[in-house]
């Protein structure tokens, strides 16, 4: 690729899309990252070789993606900052901000460009991410292939035609982790409850659900037809699966996933109004 690309934002996201666009092939001379610190910036210009600037307006005269990876708190002085120079150079604008809607951001920016939303997860950083994005209706086919590719450079992208459902992947991919991470954490529990040693129960239980995904993603089969290809009748699995859900697991899942989406909806509201 050739296409030049600019970072507002090198924190641990910016970095993660960065390393894997990098190892996809992308050249270090065509990206720039930026941040109020040179100290902050100088780690990731040795890691990664890629240009460094302290300088937002100067970092995007010549970008032609730019990605918006501060914190939502801080964008609207950082974009009311670029409003000039992105109206004059109207570059494909790619958030990765949770909680600011396109038309937000649009406006922050000066209005009538093309933004795509994306919503990534923190497995991204190990280049195993589950991303949704959204493209409002400037964004070209050849730069929504563009977004694409870098997304899909640290995992899985998703693209949704309706920007309200980024709140829908929010609580399947982007708080998902969490979910899983507090089931190893319940599973080491009751491990250790059964008599086996932390790590053990830890390191059973994480191999398990990295195998159960690598599985479901290689198979044709849908996970409720894997679930019971495991549930032999009259058998362990069986038990434990018919607990489960005696317990309502569905349930709780749905609920806490409604929660979720309810709370960016709240999150959109109170970071559009500040």
């Amino acid at each position: 690729m050739s296409t030049r690309v600019t970072f507002i934002g090198a924190g641990n996201m910016a970095s993660a899309i960065i390393g894997g666009m990098i190892d996809s092939g992308y050249s270090p001379s065509a990206i720039t990252a930026t941040s109020p610190s040179d100290a902050f910036l100088a780690p990731v210009n040795e890691r990664y070789g890629i240009h460094t600037n302290t300088d937002n307006v100067a970092a995007v005269t010549q970008a032609d993606v730019v990605v918006l990876a501060v914190k939502p708190q801080m964008m609207k002085e950082v974009c009311e900052g670029l409003a000039s120079v992105i109206q004059r150079r109207r570059p494909l604008i790619i958030s990765v901000a949770a909680g600011l809607d396109a038309a937000t951001l649009e406006g922050w920016l000066g209005g009538e460009l093309a933004m795509v939303r994306c919503m990534p997860n923190t497995p991204a950083l190990v280049g195993a991410g589950a991303s949704g994005l959204f493209a409002n209706a400037s964004v070209s086919d050849e730069q929504r292939q563009l977004a694409t590719e870098l997304m899909e450079a640290v995992g899985l992208v998703e693209w949704v035609e309706e920007e309200a459902l980024l709140d829908a992947v929010t609580a399947v991919s982007g708080s998902g982790p969490a979910y899983f991470f507090l089931m190893f954490e319940a599973m080491e529990e009751a491990g250790v409850k059964l008599g086996l040693p932390a790590e053990t129960a830890r390191r059973l239980a994480m191999q398990t659900a990295f195998g159960a995904a690598k599985m479901a993603m290689a198979s044709d089969k849908t996970p409720a037809e894997l679930k019971q290809n495991v549930m032999s009748p009259g058998g362990t699995t069986e038990r434990a699966v018919e607990h489960l859900e005696s317990a309502d697991l569905r349930r709780i899942l749905a609920e806490a996933m409604d929660a979720c989406a309810a709370r960016a909806r709240e999150m959109a509201t109170e970071l559009s109004n500040r």
